[in-house]
């Protein structure tokens, strides 16, 4: 009856003990954080995140860039060998559910003092070959919460990869746009210098038929050899536009194949959807998430290292003082032993360590909040961006139209003598920058729409 009733209590107390552990170990709870846009008048529940980027990005030159960097981007390698360790770290954790059993063997000589000995021997041989085993408990939680941090932890690099995949066709993208942006101002550039060059051979005629004076050409064949100046700083920048996109696609510097400006066009309706659609496209903020639930079961860990330690040891083998006693039954031993460890000064360790890990919940939680607020204002931004340059793209239509009228009425008001060169100069000057302001509004727009498309967490899927 004692034995029974010994049996009950041990239950009880394990049942008490476990129980008690669900009150040391907080449940997770996600935290409640709400974002908007700007244009929060778009409710499309559509979310252009949830398109393949071949459908953003219909050029194929543009496509094969992209399908090359997924595959050798250096960035994006170094991703997958953290989620690698992840995984392994998470192995780890789940291991330390298991007992650990070591195995030794062991031949020991020894010289025995007097008393050692008790006078009738001085030295000895012990032979030992035998397992050790130990095993805790997880009564209070902590190898739980242990392995939800693993777990979190894993999913946090593996959203960690999937964002910088997302950046990764983003800033191929924008480095390709920019190509295609450089090319067309080089274009309009040597034509403009071209027809400077032919204007500056009309102006010489002129000036031999004693139309015009000597400054005029002098003015004309600055003006040719300034368009001509400006030609070697963007093909500087083509240049090295190609080895960011080279690195990007990790080989070494080259010429990159690609279209033209003309070609990029925009046949699709740019849908954002709802804003917290973010939390389930963006993977910076999932990041973000899971770094903070894995800061919130170390949390866990901490408060359970407060409570005693409960383990179970044994050990079993054959020990002897001769090789012809090892194996047998007088050289067998074998013991087992369960305990509660708990320590009774650290030195404030266990205090220390909980404060330590509630300050890093806290400073994940900020972030996972910070990551929702720009997620939040890279889509405004970009819609705005986007919505401005689409205005000014029509405007400027206009105003080229314009220019190219002023320029023409000029320069044949400079043939029959009634203007001076100047004024062509002026007109001139201000159709050519008119021209560059036109290829960066359609610059800005392929922009505008690669940052929504990555600030609404698209690329991965």
């Amino acid at each position: 009856m004692n034995q029974y009733n010994y049996k009950i209590t041990v239950i009880l107390l394990i049942a008490a003990s476990i129980w008690s552990s669900c009150k040391i170990t907080k449940p997770y709870a996600k935290p409640a954080i709400t974002v908007n846009y700007r244009k929060a008048e778009n409710k499309d529940t559509t979310n252009m995140a949830n398109m393949k980027w071949p459908e953003i990005f219909p050029d194929a030159a543009l496509q094969k860039l992209i399908s090359d960097g997924l595959a050798a981007n250096l960035d994006l390698k170094i991703a997958v060998e953290r989620i690698n360790q992840a995984t392994a770290q998470l192995k780890l954790k789940k291991a330390a559910f298991l007992p650990s059993i070591d195995g030794n063997v062991s031949v020991k000589e020894s010289r025995l003092s007097f008393p050692q000995g008790f006078g009738l021997f001085d030295r000895s041989t012990q032979y030992d070959l035998g397992v050790v085993a130990g095993w805790e408990i997880d009564v209070w939680g902590k190898l739980k919460s242990a392995k939800k941090s693993a777990v979190a932890n894993l999913l946090a690099t593996d959203a960690a990869k999937r964002a910088v995949q997302t950046q990764l066709i983003a800033n191929i993208a924008h480095s390709y746009y920019e190509l295609l942006v450089l090319d067309e101002q080089l274009e309009v550039l040597k034509k403009t210098a071209k027809n400077r060059e032919t204007e500056a051979e009309t102006i010489k005629v002129l000036f031999e038929n004693s139309i015009i004076n000597g400054v005029a050409v002098v003015q004309s064949e600055a003006n040719f050899y300034e368009a001509q100046l400006a030609i070697p700083d963007i093909e500087q920048r083509i240049t090295e536009t190609e080895h960011v996109l080279c690195v990007l696609l990790a080989k070494s510097p080259t010429r990159i194949e690609r279209s033209t400006l003309e070609q990029q066009k925009l046949i699709y309706d740019l849908k954002i959807g709802v804003p917290m659609q973010l939390l389930a496209n963006r993977p910076d903020v999932e990041q973000a998430e899971y770094n903070f639930r894995t800061a919130f079961e170390e949390s866990n860990v901490a408060r359970a290292y407060f409570y005693p330690a409960l383990t179970i040891n044994g050990a079993a083998g054959f020990s002897s003082f001769g090789l012809k006693d090892w194996f047998t039954n007088g050289g067998l031993f074998a013991n087992i032993a369960g305990g509660l460890t708990q320590p009774v000064f650290n030195k404030g360790i266990n205090k220390a360590r909980l404060t330590t890990a509630l300050s890093l919940q806290k400073e994940a939680l900020l972030n996972f909040e910070l990551s929702m607020l720009k997620a939040s204002e890279e889509v405004s931004n970009a819609l705005s961006k986007y919505d401005n340059a689409t205005l000014k793209e029509e405007k400027r239509k206009k105003q080229l139209e314009a220019l190219l009228k002023a320029v023409a009425f000029n320069k044949e008001l400079l043939n029959n003598a009634t203007t001076n060169y100047t004024d062509v100069l002026t007109a001139e000057q201000n159709l050519l920058n008119a021209q560059l302001k036109g290829i960066d509004d359609q610059s800005q727009k392929l922009h505008a729409v690669v940052n929504l498309y990555r600030a609404l967490g698209g690329g991965w899927n």
